[in-house]
């Protein structure tokens, strides 16, 4: 029986990987012996390391000037593929067009228009009021019936810390350039820390490069005996995953690592602010939502009404006691 080479594509950032990658491994279940190659921004390439279920990668920069000329150079690498089924997300009309530039013969999409109806084999249609693993899923509708709620990652989990708060403060930096304010202030995360502290709770603080700044603010303004300091100990994102599945308590700002503890079964605390948890979250009693309580009318904003936020970042006006009186409860 010959191997079917199958080619996914999914730009964005490592949480959209995360959240696209029971998509790959419900068709990886149908078809055991297949090749998988996922197509998708270098600067996600951390998701290889949480899953041996892709095989190979194919990797275009899509942001910035030169664009189409990564999306060309794309072409020819998927040329030299000879995949027979390609599985792409994405929204945008053009997607369906380049998916027919590959010559692949089983093309699925989400339905842009009549033109995606025409070039696709099938097109999918797309529901963004739903968690994004689900809305992702939907891609894999034509060729597997076969349905993984979450993504599965392949990590050592690490022995259960009694009685911890495993706490990442950041976001990405890139969404902080952008304009995309989505947690606390780290002064705010320092009270945070201190307080859960002071309840008889073991805190532990870590995070990567692009949080080093809040990292150093709490450091500074909380007594060093109140914490344990691992910022800088994962040297990786897998190492990152490992330490995170020994949480009690993971408390979170709405970035890539909640997807990781979401897919590793950790008790989730995650603050909530422009963004829509309804669709970055399960509904589940192990991932709860911490939210203000914001009359602003445009919550939740980012992305569904503008893609940056506003000044007063209303809907972020979280107190540390709100935190901790979540986490306790």
């Amino acid at each position: 029986m010959q191997t079917k080479r199958i080619l996914f594509i999914n730009f964005g950032g490592l949480g959209d990987e995360i959240l696209f990658l029971p998509t790959i491994q419900s068709v990886k279940k149908e078809f055991p012996n297949s090749h998988i190659t996922l197509a998708l921004e270098e600067r996600s390439k951390g998701i290889i390391s949480l899953t041996d279920v892709i095989d190979d990668t194919l990797f275009a920069n899509i942001k910035g000037k030169g664009k189409y000329f990564e999306l060309l150079k794309l072409l020819f690498k998927i040329w030299r593929g000879k995949y027979n089924i390609v599985i792409s997300s994405g929204s945008n009309k053009f997607i369906s067009i380049f998916l027919a530039l590959t010559f692949i013969r089983e093309k699925y999409g989400y339905n842009t228009g009549k033109l995606s109806e025409i070039l696709l084999t099938k097109a999918i249609l797309l529901n963004k009021n739903q968690y994004a693993v689900q809305m992702y899923h939907d891609l894999a509708q034509g060729v597997t019936t076969i349905k993984t709620e979450l993504p599965h990652l392949s990590i050592q989990k690490k022995p259960i810390m009694q009685n911890s708060v495993l706490i990442h403060p950041g976001v990405s930096k890139i969404s902080v350039q952008k304009g995309m304010i989505k947690t606390i202030s780290a002064e705010e995360w320092a009270k945070v820390v201190e307080e859960l502290s002071n309840k008889g709770k073991n805190v532990y603080l870590i995070g990567g490069p692009d949080d080093k700044e809040c990292i150093e603010t709490i450091v500074k303004l909380v007594p060093e005996n109140k914490f344990t300091n691992l910022y800088g100990t994962t040297k990786n994102l897998k190492e990152l995953a490992e330490l995170i599945s020994s949480a009690e308590n993971f408390l979170c700002s709405d970035s890539a690592p909640l997807h990781v503890a979401v897919a590793l079964g950790v008790k989730t605390f995650v603050i909530f602010g422009s963004t829509d948890d309804k669709k970055l979250i399960p509904q589940s009693d192990k991932v709860i939502p911490i939210k203000a309580d914001c009359d602003c009318p445009l919550q939740p904003c980012l992305w569904e009404r503008r893609q940056t936020t506003c000044e007063t970042l209303d809907c972020l006006k979280i107190s540390s006691n709100q935190i901790v009186e979540t986490i306790l409860n």
